[in-house]
């Protein structure tokens, strides 16, 4: 769930559409996606009146943010020597870029709940079995990176969660979820969406190999129904670590 560059898709979408704001370049952006065909520098220039090393570096920076492509061809048709270099040439790139606050993710419940009903088909599941299972494995998934350090610190779990778009934070003992990224789908839904945020985050701890942390359901307002809360063997662990005697 992370950019290129190591960003999360959430912050890396704020950075693309920080870019827009100088009017040069989301000049430029319109130009280029209004065309079918793929943009070179000078035509670009030229059409907005601008110097070519200002085009040139605006239409880079946006290529940057992923809302360019680039390639490169000849425009003569031409080949061989002689022809030329091949120009570069920018065209709208196919990555969406979406910024909410705070950050949801209907895609991801999307592909769980399309998946969960070709698996009701094809296997016979109910919909909420097939459902449960597909956000497990999800979890799983994405817990099973954590693992490869051994098992998680707390500071790596709110790391995993914060990129699942659940802003988590610490309240007593317990993992809070400020932030439920299915939010509009709960009202109409709660049974449904909440099963599927627990099932996540429990497979994200078997995943990641997390015998230190619990979830369980406990709904309150302002908060995702899912809680973190400290096992029982890890309670004990610690009650016994804070009464050994000093040495």
């Amino acid at each position: 769930m992370e950019s290129h560059d190591g960003q999360s898709p959430h912050y890396a979408d704020v950075s693309a559409v920080s870019a827009l704001d100088e009017p040069a370049r989301r000049r430029l952006y319109d130009f280029v996606r209004r065309h079918r065909e793929p943009v070179g520098r000078d035509e670009a220039a030229a059409a907005l009146g601008l110097p070519r090393t200002t085009a040139a570096f605006h239409l880079d920076k946006l290529a940057d943010e992923g809302l360019l492509s680039i390639e490169f061809a000849r425009r003569s048709g031409r080949s061989g020597p002689g022809a030329g270099r091949p120009a570069k040439l920018y065209r709208r790139g196919d990555r969406p870029v979406v910024v909410q606050l705070p950050e949801r993710n209907y895609e991801l419940a999307g592909r769980l709940l399309a998946g969960a009903i070709d698996d009701a088909e094809s296997r016979g599941e109910s919909p909420g079995t097939a459902l449960a299972r597909r956000a497990h494995e999800l979890g799983e998934t994405i817990g099973a990176e954590l693992a490869q350090a051994g098992e998680p610190t707390d500071e790596a779990l709110h790391d995993a969660l914060e990129r699942c778009g659940y802003e988590p934070c610490t309240v007593d003992d317990d993992i809070a979820l400020a932030n439920c990224p299915f939010h509009a789908l709960v009202n109409d839904h709660t049974e449904l969406v909440c099963g599927m945020n627990l099932r996540l985050i429990e497979g994200l701890l078997d995943g990641a190999r997390c015998g230190g942390r619990r979830a369980r359901l406990a709904p309150e307002d302002g908060f995702c129904c899912v809680r973190l809360g400290v096992t029982d063997a890890a309670g004990a662990a610690e009650r016994g670590d804070s009464q050994k005697p000093a040495s």
